[in-house]
């Protein structure tokens, strides 16, 4: 297999992790490499994004 699936691979990974709510520090990859950087990207792509909240005064 090529760089390409792999990436593609950890990709599906970092959703699936967050999908199951699983920390960002589950990812399995090692800080240098870029699979990590595909592996984040999906992760953020599947989560939520949220409004902050307002500050209570």
């Amino acid at each position: 297999m090529g760089f390409r699936a792999d990436v593609v691979r950890a990709a599906a990974a970092g959703r699936d992790a967050a999908r199951a709510a699983q920390p960002i520090t589950a990812c399995p990859h090692p800080r240098e490499s870029l699979l990590r950087s595909a592996w984040v990207r999906g992760y953020a792509a599947a989560r939520p994004i949220t409004r902050p909240q307002p500050s209570p005064e």
